[in-house]
């Protein structure tokens, strides 16, 4: 996330900050490689302050191409892969370089390296564009990872809200996603609480806790 005393909230986008970057990039695949974590965010960071999004863009995206591809021979050598979050603009954070899944697949697009992936966030996503489906959909081959929320409220799936989770996973499943999904939200009360919702979805589904089959046991 680069210095967030000072502001930041990563680096692979701002211009002036890639030797930063690099070096917080080395300390991510130590730390990863420690924990046999496979993925890593990273980060595009914020608009400069003082400055105008669209006086740098362009020198931003060149910074952050440049950026990427260094990343994907860095994490090649590792067996890992890159992950690329856009983050809303209009609720989180106004800043942030990285808004919406089309301009992060435009980017990996340009990029043109197999092991960046899209870290699809559906807080961000449904603020930003809704269309959940057809998102889904569309960017299916670039998900690397896939992060849940309610919103607005940013809390638990079964929280009052616009998304219908039941019903994503469902898609998730007919698509033959098989990767994670990180509940990336704030749970009303604490931890173990806030999962009694994954509880419930598995009961709904016939699972055991665990999300094995009942039939199968």
């Amino acid at each position: 996330p680069g210095d967030q005393e000072a502001g930041e909230l990563g680096l692979a986008a701002v211009p002036g900050r890639q030797a930063a970057f690099r070096q917080a990039l080395e300390a991510a695949v130590h730390y990863a490689r420690a924990v046999g974590c496979p993925r890593i965010h990273v980060m595009a960071g914020r608009v400069p302050l003082g400055t105008e999004r669209a006086a740098v863009a362009g020198e931003m995206e060149t910074t952050f191409i440049e950026n990427l591809r260094y990343t994907a021979d860095l994490l090649s050598q590792e067996d890992m892969i890159g992950l690329l979050e856009p983050i809303n603009n209009r609720i989180t954070d106004p800043r942030y370089y990285l808004n919406t899944p089309h301009h992060a697949a435009a980017i990996l697009e340009k990029v043109g390296r197999p092991n960046l992936k899209l870290q699809l966030d559906l807080f961000h996503c449904q603020i930003m564009d809704g269309n959940l489906s057809q998102n889904l959909k569309t960017y299916f081959p670039l998900i690397g990872h896939i992060q849940i929320a309610q919103v607005p409220g940013r809390h638990e799936p079964d929280s009052p809200g616009e998304l219908n989770f039941p019903y994503l996973f469902e898609l998730l499943e007919s698509l033959s996603y098989t990767g994670y999904v990180g509940c990336e939200y704030a749970p009303k009360g604490d931890t173990l609480e806030g999962l009694g919702w994954l509880r419930s979805y598995w009961e709904s589904r016939g699972l055991q806790h665990g999300g094995t089959s009942k039939a199968a046991k």
